[in-house]
């Protein structure tokens, strides 16, 4: 209750730009709690079974690269194995490279809502304090010969508060845009580097497992 009381209060003395930086924070904490469920849904950043995978396939060994890779949970197995079955179709490297992409944006959903939020936040913080000033001086003006500084000192202070609850929802929201787009580009680069392995193996690798198909492959 004492909690909710102060955030009625402080909503109160911020008046309207503080309620709307109140709904920005809120929707920033939904998106990072979203993007931290996708991102652990989709196996980023774990591609430890993948590379075993990759490193397989690269080596030659075909059979072991298949087995690791139906065990991994990445979101980018599908496209490994796409690339792993018909290494040599011609066209294959552009299309899976445009899978990657498509892949790699659902990722970066929310990232312009982030963006555009630790941009906002302080601007409407800033107009918020001087809104606030204008009422400060305002008041002190009807206050005619009578100055009371406390009058102007309660004034400033409420005003500037708008500026500080602005900069404390835009510092966060770029801390976690900052990391979540370093996350991502982590993400491409893998991503490129698997396709590239599977497309272009080392020339000087003979495959153990020959160069046919997966469907071609003698049952055990």
């Amino acid at each position: 209750m004492n909690a909710l009381s102060e955030l009625r209060g402080l909503l109160a003395l911020g008046g309207p730009v503080v309620a709307i930086l109140f709904v920005m924070s809120v929707l920033v904490l939904a998106v990072t709690i979203y993007k931290l469920w996708q991102f652990a849904s989709s196996g980023v950043g774990r591609h430890r079974v993948l590379s075993e995978a990759l490193e397989a396939w690269d080596a030659g060994d075909a059979l072991r690269a298949r087995a690791r890779l139906s065990e991994s949970h990445s979101y980018l197995a599908p496209l490994v194995g796409a690339a792993m079955d018909a290494p040599t179709r011609p066209g294959l490297d552009g299309r899976l490279d445009a899978e990657a992409g498509l892949a790699l944006a659902g990722l970066e959903r929310g990232f312009r809502l982030l963006d555009t939020i630790a941009q906002l936040a302080p601007l409407l913080g800033l107009f918020g304090t001087v809104l606030g000033m204008i009422e400060a001086f305002r008041s002190l003006q009807s206050a005619g010969s009578s100055v009371d500084p406390s009058l102007l000192a309660g004034g400033i202070w409420v005003a500037l508060l708008t500026t500080a609850v602005g900069l404390a929802v835009a510092i966060p929201t770029s801390m976690v845009l900052a990391w979540l787009e370093s996350r991502t580009a982590r993400e491409r680069v893998f991503a490129d580097k698997a396709l590239r392995t599977v497309l272009a193996p080392d020339p000087a690798v003979v495959p153990i497992a020959g160069e046919f198909p997966a469907t071609s492959f003698p049952h055990a």
